[in-house]
């Protein structure tokens, strides 16, 4: 370890930004923590000291006076004494220290939920006391325990510098509350880019549990960090703050630092109450402040507010108030509360691990975004055939009533690329079985799907059977051989409960469990040609609290602290917290559960296929878009359910998993005609669109409802159909870049601070904006439409806004869809699959902007091969409109460009008609109608070939 020395001045950069906790040391960049004051000094001190006590003690006395004489007083009006009630407590004054600070900056000194608090157990923690009134809905949380500015925290004793920063020693001499203080500490602030810092504090002198999700390690300081960072000595507190603006980022001094074995806290200012992310929760896309608790623990629920949900992402992002952004991820998987509240102002509490921050600096939310997945990793490519129409249901009954479904929308011409089955495939719902009499044809069904163009996925639970006779089933028979499942604290097997019955849970963090896995999908692949997978229930979910056995009594499943989970439980639905897998505990692993079996089923399914994976998870953490994407979940037919799904969807496109979409027209409750057309409209533009529902819920696939709803349906999935071109080029951006797919408006628009609450309407890249309806009864619909020009999608009408809203007219069949100034969308004569699709003829659209100019670009390849982009079998196009000249260039190719033709251009906005137009020197025949849009047909342009176009 560097020794820790006295650094020379030069180095010590003060501050003058305002602190909220007291300090007794001025605020530096890099602290000087030897220096020595003359004797004169201190005894000034002193004597300023014993006045200031005899000050207080004088006020108190005459507080006190005043106090009692106006209790013994009969005429004050009732509102009085409520006020000295909030004031002061019986036989109790409250000190100045604590009435000084206002009510949303209080920041909780008991935050056990379990506990009624009273004022002797707040004192008894060195806290203040103070009674909020219940009677104001927006009082409602404001904590009566909390604590005071001179509240014990840690020392910085030590920084030094280190080629990639600083490096700090911390330590506590006073006790905290909580048992097992860590009393020394060690500080690491890494200048990893000029974008990312990058803070880290731990045990200074004992290793403890970190997150196995690998990051970059830099080794060199960033060069010009666009962010300055402070320290205070005592109370240690740190300060992240814009260098351009002066904006800070994040202070932690507002709160006392906690570091015991079980319970860490670490509190810090937001700059403005705009926040976003800090997922998996079912709440609206920008989050509360109103003292707002979101617990972290990843867990088996339908979607519900309020409640910790399927997936842990431990990010948010802030919009400032001049229109800049920055990003703040905690990498910590343990059990965990994040604490919003109006100061504004966020606390990190968490029950393990360590503090493995990093800040990202963007300026834009699109930058934060590409640099908070610089550190997860940017999500894998989809194969093509992944963003057409998916349909499932629980609940077909056999794989002829599968077959049925396929047949039916075959017969209608709608379109469908995947066919999905749930649990019902499975003989007695065992993994890699197949029910050999209500699924014997299901062989025959893939094989038709195939024939066809389409593909099939299957459900996949991570519990494996484990009641049945020895010998007669291989997977939980080779696993338990093999040694591939979670253990109990003595070393036996544990065993949950899930739909086969008595279950054992592998244990992915074990690489022999991953060979394990790929060789059982590897049997199942022999018997059923599937073309993906769906694994659900891996939260890990049991419908045994956590085991058949229960659960030993300890600390890891009786934590100090418990954080807000549902059931009250680490254990509630699912396994021991204090089960031993081979990375860790599961008290340390539990929500990486989800992103170790897509990791596995990746891996598996690559080597299988030989082709491009394609799986949807349940259970997700950071890094997962790497591996899989993501379905929102058992959501109900309910109209509320389809707007939260608009929140949920852009969610995940912020946490670097774009490959996303809810049920459409919901999974449990039986959906109605309406809801089920609006959401079929709506989730035609999910990422990842799949129409889903329950057993015993009517059926709701779109054949079967009346012509004029199939119709209506058919004719938006075919819309998404067309600009499948467009979309899969986002998903590359995605991929290589780190961009989102889907996208709040505030992304493109953030000096719009009106598009900063916009939850109901989102973007595809830059260019199309979707407003769908969200209410039933509805015929129009209100969309806000940031300051530009709008373009209709499907006629080229247009209209200029100034930022506003606009009412738009909105009737059963139709979606209201616009596309940016400024934008080229590549789009594909639609057909029935994508593997039809993509063979079709292109039509190019431009939309010109206010100087007559647009761009867009073409990512093309084969659609499903491994790493195109990395081994150069691609082809890539942009498209640009300047001058009255429309052209095509072609950066990169390969032969699949060039069996498609470019039929058609068409250019929006066109002011004036032509006289004249020419495409690579020839004159061709035109079109222009009364919305101002010129269209060229029948122009057989080879996709390979860059072309020129000219209009006059």
């Amino acid at each position: 370890m560097m020794p820790y020395r006295k650094l020379p001045p030069e180095y010590a950069q003060g501050t003058d930004i305002p602190l909220s906790r007291k300090s007794t040391q001025k605020v530096l960049g890099v602290v000087n923590l030897y220096r020595h004051r003359p004797l004169a000094t201190n005894v000034l001190i002193v004597t300023f000291i014993a006045v200031a006590l005899l000050l207080t003690v004088t006020a108190f006395w005459l507080l006190a006076k005043v106090t009692k004489e106006m209790e013994s007083e009969s005429k004050y009006p009732d509102n009085v004494f409520n006020v000295l009630d909030q004031s002061m407590t019986p036989d109790h004054m409250i000190p100045p220290k604590c009435t000084s600070i206002p009510e949303k900056q209080r920041f909780d000194c008991y935050p056990e939920s379990n506990v009624v608090v009273t004022q002797e157990l707040c004192e008894n923690r060195n806290c203040c006391f103070m009674k909020v009134p219940s009677s104001s809905s927006s009082k409602s949380g404001v904590p009566w325990c909390f604590y005071p500015p001179d509240f014990p925290s840690y020392s910085m004793d030590a920084l030094n510098i280190t080629e990639e920063g600083y490096i700090g020693k911390l330590s506590r001499k006073q006790k905290s509350y909580y048992p097992k203080d860590i009393e020394t500490l060690q500080l690491n602030a890494i200048f990893e880019t000029d974008t990312r810092l990058h803070i880290k504090i731990t045990d200074f002198s004992s290793a403890r549990y970190e997150v196995p999700v690998e990051v970059p390690h830099p080794t060199k300081r960033a060069s010009a960090p666009t962010y300055q960072i402070a320290f205070t000595e005592k109370p240690f507190s740190v300060t992240v703050m814009r260098k351009s603006s002066g904006t800070v980022l994040i202070n932690t001094a507002v709160a006392p630092l906690f570091f015991a074995d079980q319970f860490l806290q670490i509190s810090t200012t937001l700059p403005s109450q705009f926040v976003y992310g800090l997922g998996e929760h079912r709440a609206g896309f920008a989050h509360s402040l109103n003292w707002n608790t979101l617990t972290f623990w990843a867990r088996d629920v339908p979607p519900t507010e309020s409640t910790n949900l399927y997936g842990v992402h431990p990010f948010y992002l802030v919009m400032e108030e001049d229109g800049k952004s920055h990003g703040v991820f905690l990498l910590n998987s343990n059990p965990m509360d994040v604490v919003l509240q109006p100061a504004p102002a966020l606390t990190w509490r968490t029950i393990g691990g360590i503090f493995d921050l990093y800040v990202f600096l963007g300026p834009d939310p699109n930058s934060v975004i590409q640099q908070y997945l610089e550190v997860i990793g940017f999500p894998a490519m989809p194969p093509f055939w992944g963003l057409g129409f998916h349909l499932c249901r629980w609940g077909y009954g056999s794989s002829n009533a599968t077959w049925e479904v396929v047949s039916s929308m075959r017969k209608y011409e709608i379109p469908q690329d995947v066919q999905w089955n749930d649990i019902e495939y499975m003989h007695e719902s065992r993994d890699f079985s197949l029910d050999p009499e209500k699924f014997n044809t299901l062989p025959e069904l893939v094989q038709d799907l195939h024939k066809h163009g389409q593909r099939y996925v299957m459900i996949l639970d991570p519990g494996i059977s484990s009641s049945q006779p020895s010998g007669s089933y291989w997977p939980f028979d080779e696993g338990l051989k093999r040694s591939v499942f979670i253990n109990t604290t003595d070393d036996k097997l544990l065993i949950g409960k899930v739909w086969p019955g008595l279950t054992a849970f592998p244990d992915f963090s074990d690489p022999e469990t991953h060979h394990w896995w790929h060789e059982n999908l590897e049997q199942f692949y022999s018997k059923i040609a599937f073309d993906g997978a769906w694994i659900d229930m891996n939260e890990p979910s049991s419908f045994l609290d956590g085991s058949l056995d229960g659960c030993p009594v300890n600390e890891l499943e009786n934590p100090p602290y418990l954080p807000g989970v549902l059931g009250g439980s680490l254990r509630s639905k699912t396994i021991c917290a204090s089960a031993k897998q081979r990375a860790s505990l599961h008290y340390n692993l539990h929500s990486l559960y989800g992103l170790m079996e897509a990791q596995a089923t990746f891996t598996a399914l690559k080597k299988i296929l030989k082709k491009r994976p394609f799986v949807i998870s349940r259970s997700t953490y950071p890094s997962q878009g790497r591996y899989s994407g993501h379905w929102l979940g058992d959501n109900r037919s309910q109209w509320k359910e389809m707007y939260w799904s608009v929140s949920g969807t852009l969610n995940f496109n912020m946490f670097g998993i774009p490959l996303v979409g809810a049920d459409i027209c919901g999974f449990s409750e039986s959906t109605t005609e309406e809801l089920c057309l609006r959401w079929m409209q709506l989730g035609a533009f999910y990422p990842f669109s799949r129409n889903h529902n329950s057993i015993q819920e009517k059926a709701q696939d779109p054949a079967a409802f009346s012509s004029e709803t199939r119709e209506a349906m058919k004719k938006v999935l075919l819309t998404r159909y067309a600009l499948l071109p467009y979309l899969y080029t986002l998903f590359h951006h995605a991929h290589q870049k780190g961009y989102t797919v889907a996208r709040p408006l505030f992304f493109e628009f953030p000096q719009d601070s009106t598009t900063y609450l916009i939850d109901r309407q989102f973007l595809w890249g830059r260019s199309l904006l979707v407003t769908p309806v969200l209410e039933q009864g509805a015929t129009s619909v209100v969309g806000y439409f940031p300051k530009g020009i709008w373009y209709s999608y499907y006629t080229g009408s247009s209209f200029i806004s100034s930022g506003g809203p606009v009412q738009l007219a909105a009737p059963l069949d139709h979606i209201n869809l616009h596309v940016r100034e400024g934008s080229i969308i590549p789009t594909q004569k639609p057909g029935t699959t994508t593997w039809v699709s993509s063979g079709n003829n292109m039509r190019i659209i431009a939309t010109l902007s206010s100087d007559a100019t647009a761009y867009g670009d073409l990512f093309w390849d084969d659609g499903d091969s491994i790493d195109t982009y990395e081994t150069g079998e691609y082809s890539y196009l942009v498209f640009n409109v300047s001058q009255k000249t429309f052209t095509s260039s072609v950066l990169h190719l390969n032969v699949e460009a060039t069996y498609i033709t470019i039929d058609t251009l068409t250019v929006f906005g066109v002011q004036e008609e032509p006289t004249k137009t020419a495409v690579n020197g020839n004159e061709v025949p035109f079109s222009y109608s009364e919305s101002k849009v010129l269209t060229v047909e029948n122009l057989q342009l080879n996709l390979s070939k860059e072309f020129v176009m000219r209009w006059q």
